[in-house]
């Protein structure tokens, strides 16, 4: 039986502890099974390299090696056994609950809430802790260390800020983002590093640098989705190109006639592929749904409704100008339109900051239209609803507008009192006192989206309109009874 030389059983000896081989006893072992296993193939006339090359294709590479002694240390290593089991339970349970919370969220059955926190529970201190334990049982590798921890700190932050999400607690965005940033900065690149410095993986090696590449900017595009933040379309349509029509293609080309690799690998991949794209799909189709069956058409009720009040208010005065209560009801309807013009000043000014660019608020922006009643919002044309800036500068309390709208607005309540009796007036001034419209206090934390400041200015519009109907039928009432 050909021998091999000393240099031949360092090559192999080497290749072997590269796999990251940490029990001793089954290093020797397998160390001495390969070299005989070469020795075996150059009887039949191979040369070394021939003849090694064979062995680790029957081998499965490194693979095989890594299965061996993972399946030793389950036998042996009770510690292991254990922490394995747990991995797996864990992983399973937490992911079925996690995932039946989000369906009882969805239909909006009893219990969500709680599944969703023991799901999250589940996987983020039982099934992260123990599937670290288990990945540096198996390597012992201080290299990946960093890659290792990284995961664990992106993994247990993004199911914690989803946990938060789901249940409209705080912080969620801070936790999601951060997520994203570990991911992003820390995660993807030591996952990169660790792939590029596989020698087995060199064919591979301009594939995953397009993949962290496409995967980056999906990741991110998806955030600034979620966060209603420009350039998200961008991102996440980049991202989707260099994934789907570049490493896809690219890597089947390389393992399409690689059966290992078309067995298992190459169809995880393909799945994998759809988990990135089906949930970024499933997203923009959940947003976009928000827009068309959500916000814009309690916005154009809420114009609608305003405009049929405002329609009422002028057939009454009509009605009534020739009485002794005219004088009364035009005063009121000057004093309500003045505020309903402030709030839509108010209105147009945020839309001008969020159409323009920075610093330079849009001109006559088209989602504003000048009409005989006013000004009217097409919230339709709008192309940054959710911009969170006009909010904090024009709602907050201490800024000009807000100051301004409060003391009008406190004007007009006084006028009330004078009109109507006070125990009447204080139940009215209460529907348009602007704290129950408008944020109560200024804070960095808090972001309030333009879409939801200009319905809460809507709603406030209309409620003043309502008030003064109110105080029309108040007025003439009282002059009828006088008759």
């Amino acid at each position: 039986m050909p021998d091999l030389s000393l240099r031949n059983i360092d090559q192999i000896s080497s290749d072997i502890r590269n796999e990251e081989i940490t029990f001793s006893h089954l290093l020797d072992d397998l160390i001495d099974h390969v070299c005989c296993d070469v020795e075996y193939e150059m009887q039949s006339g191979l040369d070394f390299h021939d003849a090694y090359r064979r062995v680790k294709q029957k081998m499965g590479s490194g693979r095989r090696i890594r299965e061996i002694q993972e399946e030793t240390l389950y036998a042996v290593d009770s510690k292991y056994r254990k922490m394995k089991n747990t991995m797996k339970i864990s992983g399973i349970a937490g992911t079925l609950i996690f995932g039946c919370a989000a369906l009882f969220k969805i239909q909006h059955w009893p219990g969500a809430s709680i599944l969703l926190t023991l799901g999250a529970f589940i996987l983020a201190f039982i099934f992260m802790p123990s599937t670290m334990d288990v990945l540096w049982k198996e390597t012992h590798n201080r290299k990946k260390l960093f890659l290792f921890i990284s995961g664990f700190i992106s993994g247990f932050l993004f199911i914690a800020g989803t946990l938060f999400k789901l249940n409209h607690w705080p912080y969620a965005g801070y936790m999601l983002n951060l997520s994203v940033i570990v991911t992003v900065f820390l995660f993807m690149p030591a996952l990169l590093s660790s792939r590029l410095s596989d020698p087995e993986n060199s064919r591979k090696r301009p594939v995953y640098i397009f993949g962290a590449a496409g995967t980056i900017l999906y990741v991110l595009g998806m955030l600034f989705k979620i966060q209603h933040w420009p350039a998200s379309a961008v991102l996440m349509v980049l991202g989707l190109i260099i994934l789907g029509f570049i490493v896809l293609p690219w890597y089947t080309r390389i393992c399409w006639k690689d059966d290992a690799n078309v067995s298992s690998a190459f169809i995880f991949m393909v799945i994998g592929s759809l988990l990135i794209i089906v949930p970024g799909a499933l997203v923009n189709l959940s947003l976009q749904s928000i827009y068309d069956t959500g916000y814009y058409p309690h916005l154009n009720q809420q114009q609608s409704i305003f405009e049929t009040r405002l329609a009422g208010s002028k057939t009454l005065l009509s009605k009534y100008q020739d009485s002794l209560d005219y004088p009364n009801l035009q005063v009121l309807d000057e004093k309500t339109g003045e505020v309903v013009a402030l709030i839509e000043d108010i209105q147009r000014q945020m839309i001008e900051e969020s159409e323009g660019d920075p610093g330079k608020p849009a001109v006559n922006p088209a989602a504003v239209i000048k009409t005989g009643n006013g000004y009217e919002i097409r919230y339709n044309a709008l192309t940054r609803p959710f911009h969170p800036q006009p909010a904090r500068d024009f709602l907050m309390p201490g800024t000009n507008s807000r100051i301004n709208l409060e003391a009008l607005i406190t004007e007009y309540n006084s006028y009330l009192s004078g009109i109507i009796p006070a125990t009447d007036s204080e139940k009215l001034i209460s529907l348009i006192d602007p704290e129950v419209y408008l944020p109560a206090e200024d804070t960095e934390n808090e972001k309030i989206t333009m879409m939801s400041s200009l319905h809460s200015l809507e709603v406030m519009k209309n409620n003043l309109l309502t008030v003064e109907s109110v105080v029309f039928d108040k007025i003439v009432r009282e002059q009828n009874t006088k008759k």
